[in-house]
């Protein structure tokens, strides 16, 4: 079921029918970055700064030179870490738009899922970028543990992502309890399928698709565990 999905949903990234909600995706993921960027570099320099000055008074001209190239280093790691949760909040917002793409195309005699209310959408993309920051400080913090390191990464973020995505599929044929409660019959394989989802987020640049991807995979894997249901 697993590579099945995975290998439907990576060859519809790039699709025409895609195409639009993956521009929409990375063009408003890319102005929350910029923006992110002159919101930080802003902070920065009005926190970091006047406490230098107070601290050490006098401070030659050169140590202004090294303060802004530390804080550019500080400033382009956080973005950088920030590209997954910034992402999967955006993503979130078009979770519908790729279910549905991918129902109409793969699977056109099924009756169609229902779009969660707009609120409900909301904080379902509020939910993801939360799973997504804890999922990845639960992880950074594991990396301190000896005989653990980067195998906490992709448990943890295998757990959360597959979890939410599967029940965000689920649900649009189900109702929550519904969807959790077939999540958790089929535990393993949902959490194999997260494994895959947090490799995809581990690939630098490609992890901006990690929210589509996931939403399209876990609709695929939904319906291979509706017919088996059903079988």
């Amino acid at each position: 079921m697993i590579p099945d999905a995975a290998r439907a949903a990576a060859s519809q990234l790039f699709s025409p029918e895609f195409r639009s909600v993956f521009v929409k995706t990375l063009g408003l993921t890319l102005l929350a970055l910029v923006a992110l960027w002159f919101g930080i570099e802003s902070l920065l320099g009005w926190l970091a700064w006047p406490w230098l000055e107070a601290l050490l008074p006098g401070l030659p001209a050169w140590a202004g030179w090294l303060g802004a190239i530390v804080a550019g280093i500080i400033l382009a790691i956080g973005v950088a870490l920030l590209v997954a949760p910034v992402t999967a909040i955006i993503a979130g917002l078009f979770l519908d738009d790729v279910a549905a793409v991918v129902e109409r195309t793969d699977y056109p005699n099924d009756p169609p899922g229902r779009p969660l209310p707009a609120l409900r959408s909301l904080a379902l993309a509020i939910k993801f970028f939360g799973v997504v920051i804890l999922g990845n400080i639960v992880a950074l913090l594991l990396l301190l543990v000896p005989g653990v390191n980067i195998a906490a990464f992709f448990v943890v973020n295998g757990y959360l992502l597959g979890r939410e995505f599967f029940e965000f599929a689920a649900m649009r044929f189900r109702s929550e309890a519904e969807a959790k409660a077939l999540r958790r019959k089929y535990a393993g394989t949902v959490f194999l399928a997260g494994l895959v989802i947090a490799v995809f987020l581990a690939v630098p640049l490609i992890n901006l698709l990690t929210p589509l991807f996931a939403a399209a995979m876990m609709v695929h894997l939904h319906k291979a565990v509706s017919a088996r249901e059903r079988a």
